[in-house]
């Protein structure tokens, strides 16, 4: 029989045991523990999506060609001792590098009344920007700044034409003066209209729900590839703030114009030079009964002397001898294009370039007539 001091021996050494397997449980749960803290709070590449991998790759690769716009204000103020300079900021927006020679492309309305201007490029630098060209029609505007080709990105160029309501868009910008920001969405609306700050109508604007605010003015908007499809322009929201529907001026518009506001500092709209009577005006000369009712077009008002409607023999509002008002020719249609009022007459106008020959169907005692006319450079752009 075993002795009472060798059976306690014996519990003592399995006690022992017992607690070291107690112990290796406890810390091998320990290491586990770790490991999965450790699993999610880095996760790698492959516990993203395929679809949030691409997103991040476009932003990555994108966001470089994007740029944060400051600008300020200069007033003066004369004290009784000297003249001083009070610069007050006056607001923030996007913009985008064009071509390798430090041009940006931005809003007309995100430097407008603009005294100094800055860009940040994505590496943080900052350099001051000076104005190139303007078209406050179509809300553009290019800006320059003097930097070596080697740090600038551009943006790579898509095409508008072929875009489809449903397809997925990425918007880049500096919403509130956030610096690259991005958010996603698609394209909700094709062929919207929206109106400049000198009044006049830019249309085919891409409307998006990609969420944009203040400051993401002059953006890009890109397509899945990454590719440049429109600027990102305005908001429809009575609050200012994003609502579900955002504006974006579409890419060939902007391929179109840039060059010639590099070149020539505005666009040169192919135009006749003539101020053209009001539509109401006409709408009301129909509903007199001075015009039939059923004509529809644009009325010569003034022609501007040795312009092409001068040049092309159209005749403007005017006095006979017997102190009567004569109307002015009425234009009816533009080569096969019909002329229903003002907005229709720019929109056939600029399918054309200066120094195109027109055919012009015009309206003149009572007869339709057939004239040919030479378009100019518009000389009121600004």
């Amino acid at each position: 029989m075993d002795s009472p001091s060798r059976k306690s021996s014996a519990i003592q050494r399995w006690l022992i045991l017992i607690l070291i397997v107690l112990i290796v449980l406890m810390a091998g749960e320990l290491i586990r523990r770790q490991f999965r803290q450790a699993s999610y709070q880095f996760p790698t590449t492959t516990d993203l999506t395929q679809s949030e991998i691409r997103t991040i790759d476009l932003f990555r690769e994108a966001s470089p060609s994007v740029v944060h716009i400051r600008t300020a204000e200069i007033a003066f103020e004369l004290s009784r001792f000297s003249l001083n300079q009070q610069k007050t900021p006056q607001g923030s927006g996007s913009g985008f590098i064009w071509g390798r020679q430090g041009h940006i492309v931005t809003n007309y309305h995100v430097i407008q009344n603009a005294d100094e201007m800055t860009v940040t490029l994505a590496d943080n630098t900052t350099r001051t920007a000076y104005t190139v060209g303007i078209a406050p029609s179509k809300d553009l505007a290019v800006l320059k700044i003097d930097v070596p080709e080697d740090q600038l990105k551009p943006i790579e160029i898509g095409s508008s034409s072929n875009l489809q309501v449903g397809q997925t868009v990425l918007a880049i910008g500096n919403p509130f003066g956030l610096d690259q920001t991005l958010t996603t969405g698609i394209i909700s609306g094709l062929g919207r209209e929206i109106i400049s700050v000198t009044g006049r109508s830019i249309r085919n604007v891409i409307q998006t729900d990609a969420a944009i605010n203040p400051g993401n003015s002059g953006g890009p908007l890109l397509d899945s590839s990454g590719r440049l499809i429109g600027m990102n322009t305005a908001i429809y929201s009575s609050s200012h703030v994003y609502a579900g529907i955002g504006y974006a001026v579409p890419v060939d518009l902007i391929s179109r114009f840039v060059p010639q506001l590099i070149d020539y500092g505005k666009i040169r709209s192919p135009s006749l030079n003539f101020t053209g009577v009001d539509d109401f005006v006409t709408g009301k000369l129909k509903k007199n009964g001075i015009l039939p009712a059923s004509i529809q077009g644009v009325m010569v008002q003034d022609v501007l002397e040795g312009g092409a409607a001068d040049q092309a023999g159209l005749l403007e509002i005017r006095r006979d001898n017997s102190g009567n008002i004569v109307l002015g020719d009425l234009i009816l249609q533009m080569d096969e294009t019909p002329i229903v009022g003002s907005n229709s007459l720019l929109d056939a106008l600029e399918t054309h370039k200066v120094g195109d020959v027109v055919t012009l169907t015009i309206f003149r005692n009572n007869q339709k007539l057939k004239v040919k006319a030479k378009l100019q450079d518009w000389k009121n752009e600004q």
